[in-house]
């Protein structure tokens, strides 16, 4: 089979985005007026998605808190990320560059928690020890939509209160639930670990269409539910886009945990995948490719099963223990399943085309990007060109996406 040649190009989108990072986040922290006792130890819950600027921000905190008087340290706050264990979950804090050597503070990780009243609560609530024995704590997260379902709260700061900090058991008691657990439980939880735990503010971010920190927002306590709703708004409005709502195959080089929570963002690939949950109504995507994992996700494919084919490159860098403790602890388990194994990119490429129904192959509407965070470049075949023309940048010309190796040729 002939693959059809692609082009690439490189489609526009609303631009806000920070310099002076490190002096936004003292702006910020020092605008709440919050003062710290001197000697205090102060934890910073860092999570493990693949923030732009994370180590930035989180520094900036520390040197923040460091002058207040304060002893800071950071906790994992990433639920059974990390295979569920302290060293994984510290290894993919190392990996964003957050470092004692780098940052000024220590990483301290465990998956001890301890047990908060819940209140009459369905579920239980929990705690990461450490951070609750602390004098305070400090939550940084980004807010974005949820890949799971859609709210007026998703992810954000009550997300990380409360699967971040409650580590695995607390992943485990609310997903138990399912989407109710994520859509009425969280805000729920979160109320009680504020009440009863030692949350002393937070720190809102979020992201332009490139990826890029366009807002960061120093949060008392008890706006954080607030914080979330409204700055969700703002999140959604700059999400990049595919630039079409109708493909039939879409070819994804790579996917990972610091890329989306589920592998590949659902929002971008229209499908969702959790039983009881409506598929998207767009966009509608006949077959997915993905062929690669980043080296950020350390083996976890969380999502793959997202995908009809993938190859086995992918395949031997799985960390099935990381895969399926996500899998099974989120309750999702199709998003876990492993979707049909080429040898290698082009062959995978050939049977997503010959599935597709029937088409003409050469008039198929394909495109390709890098992950489901970048989206302001991608390969395009001349079928979707000829609908998007005049809203890109044409990078030149049609070529072949696979080499000699039926590899695909670099980004």
């Amino acid at each position: 089979m002939e693959i059809p040649r692609l082009i690439k190009v490189r489609q526009y989108f609303k631009r806000e985005y920070i310099e002076d990072v490190e002096d936004r986040v003292r702006g910020e922290i020092l605008k709440l007026g919050i003062s710290i006792k001197p000697g205090s130890e102060i934890a910073i819950a860092v999570g493990s998605r693949g923030i732009r600027n994370i180590d930035r921000i989180v520094k900036a905190t520390v040197e923040v808190v460091k002058e207040m008087g304060g002893k800071p340290f950071i906790v994992p706050a990433m639920g059974s990320h990390g295979g569920a264990t302290a060293k994984g979950q510290k290894e993919l804090l190392e990996g964003y560059g957050i470092r004692e050597e780098v940052i000024g503070a220590p990483i301290r990780s465990s998956m001890e928690v301890v047990e908060l009243p819940s209140d009459g609560l369905v579920n239980r609530v929990f705690m990461d020890k450490i951070a609750y024995s602390a004098d305070g704590t400090i939550v940084i997260n980004r807010i974005k939509p949820h890949t799971d379902f859609h709210g007026d709260i998703e992810s954000g700061l009550l997300k990380m209160c409360v699967i971040g900090l409650g580590k695995h058991k607390q992943a485990i008691e609310i997903h138990r639930f399912g989407t109710y657990g994520l859509r009425h439980l969280i805000p729920l939880t979160a109320e009680r670990i504020i009440k009863y735990g030692n949350i002393i503010f937070g720190i809102a971010i979020v992201e332009n269409a490139y990826d890029e920190t366009m807002i960061i927002k120093g949060v008392r306590p008890e706006e954080f539910e607030e914080t979330d709703k409204r700055l969700l708004k703002i999140a959604r409005e700059n999400m990049p886009s595919l630039p079409l709502d109708n493909l039939d195959l879409l070819i994804i080089d790579q996917m990972g945990k610091d890329i989306s929570g589920a592998g590949m963002d659902t929002n971008i690939i229209g499908r969702i995948y959790i039983d009881g949950e409506p598929e998207p109504e767009k966009p509608k995507i006949t077959r997915i490719v993905v062929t690669d994992l980043t080296e950020k996700t350390h083996g976890n494919a969380i999502g793959i099963g997202l995908a009809d084919f993938t190859t086995r490159k992918l395949f031997e860098k799985i960390d099935f223990n990381a895969t399926y403790q996500n899998a099974v602890t989120s309750t999702f388990v199709l998003r876990g399943k492993i979707p049909i194994i080429a040898e290698d990119s082009r062959t995978a490429i050939e049977w997503a085309l010959r599935t597709c129904g029937p088409i003409e192959i050469e008039n198929a509407k394909i495109i390709r990007i890098k992950d489901t965070l970048s989206l302001s470049e991608m390969y395009v075949s001349r079928s979707i060109l000829d609908e998007i023309k005049h809203r890109v940048e044409v990078i030149g010309d049609f070529v072949d996406i696979c080499d000699e190796r039926g590899e695909l040729i670099p980004f």
